[in-house]
């Protein structure tokens, strides 16, 4: 049997990257996957990638920041479904913004809105969803949100957030049957990476992967699949006993405390390819 049969599962985000990779792989799974994006000519084009592979999915555009858009999709999810098994808060977005003095306000409220907010308003309107019968709820969060990156402190102070917000949804209603748990990726192979960083052609996208990969104990960075993966676990059954968690998927690069002499040792770095 499949691991999510005949479960549904609400994806926000779902247009691309880890968000795009984990809908294939519920539906793979035998989940009907309900497909969340602002762009909705990708999550249509994703909906019907799904369907053509034998698996269930429709897509719908939503803006997870919008108290009254999230509002008005779980109305019509539970007008269509009753209830829902699964859901992935996926959807985020991220840009440096210099130091804290400097940093635009218009700039933190955008990323607090879609990564923070929206990751309430999604499990706010939701839950009542799973109350009935349970569930699993996944919040997409980083490695950011345990330590920070240089000029980027909006994106830090959302995933944070986010980890926090996780433990009190777990601890909030588990005894309802509904587990919360977050993801924490590392530097994965994603449009929003290639955005931040520059492409894998361009020498700014290069030069940046080159450094990940050093840096990285694995010596590479991760594939959505492999982040699509651990969704799937924490969603199924086989982690009915995982409430409140953190896991992280970064190829090892928060295991150390600094990279000491990873930094002029050549051999570490004539290791990777």
């Amino acid at each position: 049997m499949k691991r999510l049969e005949n479960d549904i599962a609400v994806i926000t985000g779902a247009g691309t990257g880890i968000g795009r990779a984990t809908a294939k792989v519920f539906a793979e799974e035998g989940a009907e996957v309900l497909c969340t994006d602002k762009k909705e000519e990708q999550v249509r084009e994703l909906a019907q990638d799904i369907q053509e592979a034998g698996g269930k999915a429709k897509a719908y555009s939503l803006d997870v920041s919008k108290d009254k858009d999230v509002a008005e999709f779980a109305s019509k999810i539970k007008q269509t479904y009753t209830t829902i098994d699964v859901l992935f808060n996926n959807a985020g977005i991220d840009q440096e913004g210099g130091k804290l003095h400097e940093y635009p306000v218009e700039l933190f409220d955008e990323i607090i809105n879609v990564d923070m907010r929206g990751t309430f308003l999604m499990s706010k309107y939701l839950i009542p969803l799973m109350l009935e019968r349970g569930g699993s709820i996944i919040n997409n969060s980083s490695m950011s949100g345990s330590a920070a990156d240089l000029d980027r402190s909006g994106y830090n102070a959302a995933k944070g957030g986010v980890n926090n917000l996780t433990k009190a949804i777990a601890i909030d209603y588990g005894r309802q049957g509904i587990r919360a748990n977050a993801i924490a990726p590392g530097t994965i192979e994603t449009p929003l990476v290639s955005g931040l960083a520059g492409a894998e052609h361009e020498d700014n996208g290069k030069a940046f992967r080159d450094a990940q990969k050093w840096v990285t104990p694995m010596g590479r960075l991760g594939d959505p699949r492999e982040i699509a993966t651990i969704a799937l676990f924490l969603a199924s059954r086989d982690s009915s006993f995982i409430t409140g968690e953190t896991i992280t998927g970064d190829g090892g690069l928060t295991a150390y405390t600094w990279p000491g002499k990873m930094l002029f040792e050549e051999g570490w770095k004539e290791t990777i390819d």
